[in-house]
C-alpha cells in the first residue's frame, strides 16, 4: 500500500532506496462543470479575488486522479511513487481531464 507520506516530486525519498522500477502509473479523472456551478463561479467572479466553486472543484479532481495514481501503483505492488506530477488539458469547453502520474517503485530503508 503506498502512502502519502511515500509520494513525491523528487526522484528519491530521502533514508530510502528503490529496489524495483514498476514502471509508470497514473490516474485519469475528466470532469465538466455543472450548469449551478459556472452560474455561481460567474457570480464569484464579479466581486473578484479566489473563485471558491471552481477552486474546489479542481482540488477535488486532482485529488481523485491522485487516488486513481495510488490505485494503479498499489495493483502493481509498489510501497512509493517517485516523480509524481499533474497534468490538465482542456479536451472541449467546459471538459477538462487532470492526469495524476509517476514511476511506481518498491522502496526499502537504506539503513544508514
Amino acid at each position: 500500500m503506498v502512502a502519502h507520506e511515500n509520494v513525491t516530486t523528487a526522484f528519491d525519498l530521502p533514508g530510502m532506496r528503490v529496489t524495483r522500477n514498476l514502471g509508470v502509473v497514473r490516474g485519469i479523472v475528466v470532469r465538466s462543470r455543472s450548469i449551478v456551478g459556472t452560474i455561481g463561479a460567474g457570480l464569484q467572479t464579479i466581486v473578484g479575488g479566489n473563485i471558491s466553486l471552481f477552486s474546489k472543484l479542481c482540488e477535488q479532481t486532482r485529488g481523485d486522479a491522485f487516488e486513481l495514481m495510488l490505485d494503479h501503483a498499489n495493483a502493481l505492488g509498489a510501497n512509493a511513487v517517485i516523480g509524481a506530477r499533474y497534468d490538465a488539458t482542456e479536451i472541449m469547453n467546459g471538459v477538462t481531464e487532470v492526469l495524476a502520474y509517476g514511476t511506481a517503485v518498491v522502496v526499502e530503508p537504506d539503513g544508514k
